[in-house]
């Protein structure tokens, strides 16, 4: 029986049972759980849920990052954690704050080598997952980002069976092969009835640095039919730059300011597809 008392989900979801498999921890009052979604790796989905966490954090709520991203875990970097450490507190896991006040959870917080590799079956990394929601000091919050892994897999089913999410921001790039995977997981998620945020377009262009014209760098499927097939809305388009693409190295701030402004842009975009 799930307890729905602390769930973010509740009088929203439709099931008055309690049967829906969520587990949740009556210490946590989240108002809002986020998931980042791709079907594929290397589009920047990482990069969007810190850029996310740090701008919702800049406007003054209280965020939580949790590293769902089990295999390839990259928060730590991302939100400057790392050799930082987790620990275990009355049989809970307290997250660990980075300097902005966001709170991170991620693998990579409890491995003593940060390039050791996770070696699991499914359900370990399932379980691990679950932990993470259920098992973790999260206080109060009022946004939790889920940085999911790639693909339509068992992890990405637990978060949507387990996890109340409020809804997903997809990530893509605008070529016809991702465009295709990424299609499955809109599709995935669908089926599972989470709602879809919308669409954040990754490397969608480059800025020329002499005259500042923006210049496509895939010769594809247009965003806007991408967008008319899957029935999403476009949150926002970020650039090729090097000082999105070095933010682990170099910190947020170092983001260049045309591009920290149309983050700040796709951000507005999430809080009000929330509140539809």
């Amino acid at each position: 029986m799930a307890d729905c008392s602390s769930c973010p989900s509740k009088g929203k979801c439709g099931n008055d049972s309690g049967e829906c498999g969520v587990k949740n921890n009556p210490l946590n009052k989240v108002k809002n759980i986020i998931g980042v979604m791709s079907g594929k790796g290397g589009v920047g989905k990482s990069t969007v849920s810190a850029m996310l966490a740090k701008e919702l954090a800049r406007k003054g709520y209280s965020v939580g990052l949790m590293d769902a991203d089990i295999t390839g875990p990259s928060a730590c970097r991302l939100m400057g954690l790392t050799g930082k450490r987790a620990y275990a507190e009355n049989n809970l896991i307290i997250p660990v704050e980075n300097e902005d006040g966001i709170k991170v959870l991620s693998l990579n917080l409890m491995l003593p080598d940060e390039n050791q590799p996770v070696v699991w079956r499914g359900a370990m990394l399932s379980s691990c997952v679950e932990q993470f929601w259920a098992e973790a000091l999260w206080g109060e919050l009022d946004y939790l980002i889920v940085d999911m892994p790639p693909g339509t897999g068992d992890i990405a089913l637990t978060i949507m069976q387990s996890i109340p999410l409020s809804g997903i921001v997809m990530v893509s790039i605008p070529q016809d092969m991702v465009n295709m995977i990424v299609s499955k997981s809109i599709n995935m998620t669908k089926m599972l009835n989470v709602p879809i945020l919308g669409l954040v377009e990754n490397m969608s262009y480059i800025i020329c640095p002499h005259c500042g014209e923006k210049i496509k760098i895939f010769d594809g499927e247009s965003t806007t039919d991408f967008l008319r097939k899957n029935d999403i809305a476009l949150l926002g388009e970020l650039p090729t730059d090097v000082s999105v693409s070095g933010m682990a190295n170099n910190g947020y701030d170092n983001v260049k300011e045309e591009i920290a402004g149309e983050f700040k842009n796709i951000t507005e975009n999430v809080i009000k597809a929330l509140e539809k």
